[in-house]
């Protein structure tokens, strides 16, 4: 089987919470140590992206730290800067920070989708939103971003080619008993409030 490795976008300051999101606590651990251990459960090889204030708490996990080449221009720079990285596989799970209810029995079943076709990207789609920042990347998508991105267009799906694209659609997390709202991200502080308690109970 292709070799697998993990990247955390843990990104920068949010304007919306007015801190690094990298380091907001819920339940006792910061949303970069839950996104850690989730992308631990599929695979021995971690890294995240990440730049600023979140590269000293990286390094304090022991953990190695991608830097984006093309700054400012979004997670499609950071998926870019994972792919390049020599730490890349021919498989490249990619997780954003941001996302706290995502579960370890999830993240292996979108490598094994992902495992399971040929396809450059695998992810799901839920109320016809794609979500590319739980997904699975071959290694050759870097030169689909690397276009996008020298062309200043910075939109992930805009990058995919959606022949290319293996969907996890509704109907397959129904069967596999997945919850659709594990994909809320965590943007303002009411956000992160419904999580802490959520997450806390």
């Amino acid at each position: 089987m292709p070799n697998l490795a993990a990247f955390v976008l843990a990104g920068g300051k949010s304007s919306r919470m007015g801190q690094d999101k990298a380091a907001l606590l819920i339940a006792g651990k910061t949303l970069l140590e839950r996104a850690i251990e989730i992308a631990k459960a599929a695979s021995d090889s971690v890294s995240v992206v990440g730049s600023g204030e979140s590269t000293t708490r990286i390094a304090q996990l022991g953990l190695t730290t991608i830097t984006d080449v093309h700054r400012g221009q979004g997670p499609l720079a950071g998926i870019h800067a994972a792919l390049e990285s020599p730490y890349a596989g021919e498989l490249n799970l990619i997780l954003a920070v941001d996302t706290p209810f995502l579960t370890a029995a999830f993240v292996r079943y979108l490598v094994y989708r992902a495992r399971s076709s040929k396809a450059t990207v695998t992810a799901p789609r839920i109320d016809g939103r794609l979500h590319p920042l739980c997904a699975v990347y071959r290694r050759g998508f870097a030169e689909c971003a690397q276009e996008a991105l020298d062309q200043q267009r910075n939109k992930i799906e805009a990058a995919i080619d959606p022949a290319a694209l293996n969907i996890i659609h509704e109907g397959d997390l129904a069967a596999g008993g997945f919850d659709p709202e594990m994909f809320t991200n965590i943007n303002t502080p009411a956000d992160l409030a419904m999580a802490q308690a959520r997450l806390r109970s």
